[in-house]
Formats: C-alpha cells, structure tokens, sequence
C-alpha cells in the first residue's frame, strides 16, 4: 500500500480520509473544541469518519452546547459526549477526569488541544502563571489521571496523546522552570507571546518525556498545526497582543506584510488528526509533525533538550501532586 502524502494546505478531512481504517471505531477525547477552532474542525472529522466516541470539552456548558448541536446536526449518527472541563482549574480538570474514569469506554487517543488566551500576567486559582497552567500543567494533570483509561485500549492499538503546540516554541528561550514554581517573580517583566512560547515549549518536552517513562505503552507526539485563522485571535486580550505584535489588523484579519503561510482551520487540524492515527508514526513516538507529517527538524534545540524534559517533568508532578503510574 502507498504511503499517503500530504503538504501544508492538506485538510482534516484529507488525513482522515487516509487513516479511515485507523479511525474507525476508536475512543477520542479532545480538549478546546469551541465553535471555528482546530478542536471542534478535529473532533468534526473523527467524528464523520467513524470514531467510536467523540468526548468534547469546554470551560463552560453553553460552549460545549454550541459545539455539540452543530456536530450532531452535520453528523448525526455520531456517538458525542460533552464534558465540561476548565484546564486552569486543578480541581476542574480531577473532576473532569474522575467523570472521564467513570465511562465505560476506554480511551485510544487524547488530545491536548486547548489553550489560554495571549493575555496580560495573571494568576490562576491554583497560584499558577495562567497559560503554563492552561497549556501545560492542566493537561499534564488530565493526561496521569486519565492513565487508566488509556491503558485499557485493546491490544494491538498502542493508545496515544497528543499535544498541540506550535512554531512559536523557537520565539522563546525555552521553559523556565523556577517561573513555573514561583511565577510572581516574574511579573513585572512578564511577557503574553514569550509565555505562549514557553508554555508550547512544554508541550514539546512533555510528549518527549511521557514517550520515554512510558516505555511503549503509550506514546506521545506534538504538532504544529501552524498559523491557523480560528477563534483564538477573538479574544480581546489576544488580539490586542497579536495587533501589538503585526501580526493581525484591528478587524482580526491577518496582516498583508506578515511571512506566516496562514491555514484555515481543517488545514491547521489535518496534523493533528495525523499525530494520531497516522500508523507509520508508531516507529518514531515523541516526535514532532508539521504538515501532516515528521518534522523534527523545525524543532528548536532547547524543546529537544531531554535533560530539561526530565527536569520540567519531575516538576510538573510535584505541583500538581500527581506521580504518573504506567
């Protein structure tokens, strides 16, 4: 069988087409899949293409209910659950994950989608720098507590989770951990792009490190799913840096002078429906993909750094108070 093929302006729908058989059938819960994002246009095409169960979340209910209709109504045999999970609250994400343990389904592939807001410094409920927690610590505490789930996913299938993370990790020195730890330190001199590098920094080390310590029972990827056009950019906070930034005008649209090859967003969501069910994938786990495919070469030398990946790990699960049992 021919290897399928894919370049930057490849779409969801594409990639799945190409992993159908991969698709079929198997447990996905994505997280961020708010109308217009890359995690409702991933969750739209898993969905079409048969995955067993779709899990969806949001922050909030009316979110996940928007989202919800609009899948049901352009598929509607498609098994959808909604689960309300916010990803800077410690104590939404064990509640999320306890509802999660309690289905009778097992989980193929988690997808770490969600993300914080660009948006000036600020504190989560936890004492946490608010993207770090959205982005990275969240997830990290979603994915050791929903373990369980995916080491139930039935033999052969080796599960997977995805993290999205993006170019921008190189705009930034890489992750800093003492800032992670003791956040106010930092906040005079706090900057929303450089902990938005940051946080994507993280993402990269941790699918590293998760694939390491877990040995081959579940492997870990990340992606770029380049510079998408969603509903991020709505956000008056985000926007308002990214118009400081030349990168959007005042309207929200892309700036004409800006270098990004923007995507729309099944475009953007075509690598990481790729990261997770692509099969050729299961020869290089913890690698990067850009496009649709590996690409390791775009990643910037400290997120491929692995003593920091073990470092930011060790810390990560101190601070949640959560130790990782594969």
């Amino acid at each position: 069988m021919s290897t399928p093929t894919f370049s930057h302006s490849s779409t969801a729908d594409e990639v799945a087409a190409a992993f159908a058989g991969e698709i079929r059938g198997k447990n996905v819960l994505i997280t961020g899949t708010s109308l217009n994002g890359l995690g409702f246009e991933t969750a739209r095409s898993v969905a079409k293409f048969g995955a067993g169960l779709v899990i969806i979340t949001g922050r909030t209910r009316e979110r996940l209910v928007l989202a919800e209709d609009a899948l049901r109504a352009e598929i509607p045999g498609a098994n959808i659950r909604a689960l309300v999970l916010d990803l800077a609250s410690l104590e939404s994400v064990r509640t999320a994950a306890a509802e999660v343990n309690a289905y009778p389904e097992h989980i193929d592939i988690l997808i770490n989608n969600a993300a914080s807001s660009i948006a000036p410094f600020r504190l989560t409920p936890d004492g946490f720098e608010h993207q770090i927690a959205t982005d990275h610590l969240g997830p990290f505490l979603l994915t050791g507590l929903l373990l369980p789930k995916l080491r139930a996913a039935p033999h052969p299938h080796t599960p997977r989770v995805v993290y999205v993370a993006s170019g921008a990790h190189a705009w930034c020195a890489g992750v800093d951990l003492r800032a992670i730890e003791h956040p106010r330190e930092g906040e005079r001199e706090y900057n929303g792009m450089q902990a938005y590098a940051r946080a994507k920094s993280a993402n990269i080390l941790t699918a590293k490190e998760l694939t390491r310590r877990a040995r081959g029972r579940v492997l870990g990827f990340s992606v770029t799913p380049g510079a998408v056009k969603t509903n991020f950019g709505e956000n008056d906070e985000t926007r308002a840096e990214l118009m400081r930034l030349g990168i959007i005008t005042a309207d929200g649209t892309p700036t004409s002078g800006v270098t990004f090859d923007w995507k729309t967003p099944p475009q953007g969501a075509a690598t990481i429906i790729a990261a997770g069910f692509d099969p050729a994938l299961t020869a290089t786990p913890g690698c990067y993909l850009a496009d649709s495919v590996q690409n390791d070469q775009r990643v910037a030398p400290h997120s491929n750094d692995l003593v920091m990946a073990e470092k930011l790990w060790e810390l990560s699960e101190r601070l949640v108070e959560l130790t990782y049992a594969f």
